[in-house]
């Protein structure tokens, strides 16, 4: 059987034919998965469990089903939405891993991360990534309203992508040196991310002058990508064209 990998959906309500191609893919394809990951930001931004939303319904409305089917989804939260919690968890039945994690795949492990974290040339991102990942953070965040945490993703929105326009593409990109930590540090020889956007398969130089291998998985803004990894080794596809 093949497992299935995505992320970066950016599922919203002004989106709602992209929540329908999720849906139908839960419902066609990941039914015959072996597992489904879902590589952090499957939404366009969350504020918190208790905020009533339909997409967000709708979403754990499929990944419920999914798990009744007998095909367990991991997920790994992303920048986007690294504040989905446990009680939405439950409700999609989910299984919330850690960043990065190790998985066996078709009897070999491999490293999944959102891929955020490799992009440390960004620096005033990197503190931003440190203190919203903290307790106290957010718990203040979330004692909020939620009118008032609403408006703070809007505006946050607002400033990432005025501000990641003003950055050079290397500067938002992975750092080399960053993966070769992540190869090292688990010894593997494969890794799979996301959140840069740009779906493609690497080689990349590993600490002992070996070739590892890099997957990069698209965004479902306009790519709808998705990682097949069977018996018969590994695809990197776009559901829209």
């Amino acid at each position: 059987m093949t497992t299935l990998f995505i992320s970066d959906l950016h599922l919203d309500a002004s989106r709602p034919h992209i929540t329908r191609l999720f849906v139908e893919f839960v419902r066609n394809e990941a039914v015959n998965a072996s597992a489904l990951y879902i590589l952090g930001d499957l939404f366009e931004a969350w504020i918190g469990d208790d905020a009533e939303d339909e997409t967000a319904d709708a979403v754990a409305s499929a990944l419920a089903n999914l798990h009744e089917r007998g095909v367990p989804c991991f997920y790994l939260h992303g920048n986007r939405d690294f504040l989905l919690g446990d009680a939405y968890a439950r409700r999609a039945r989910m299984t919330l891993l850690p960043d990065p994690s190790e998985v066996e795949v078709e009897g070999e492990r491999i490293v999944i991360s959102h891929g955020d974290a490799l992009c440390i040339d960004d620096l005033p991102y990197v503190a931003f990534r440190a203190l919203s990942r903290t307790p106290a953070w957010q718990r203040a965040f979330l004692s909020r309203t939620v009118a008032e945490r609403v408006d703070f993703a809007r505006r946050a929105r607002a400033e990432s992508e005025r501000y990641t326009r003003s950055l050079e593409e290397q500067i938002t990109d992975v750092n080399p040196e960053a993966v070769r930590a992540q190869f090292a540090m688990h010894n593997v020889r494969r890794l799979i991310h996301g959140h840069t956007h740009r779906p493609a398969i690497h080689a990349s130089e590993m600490s002992d002058n070996a070739s590892g291998e890099r997957i990069v998985l698209g965004d479902w803004y306009e790519q709808g990508s998705v990682l097949r990894v069977g018996t018969e080794g590994l695809l990197l596809q776009k559901l829209l064209h």
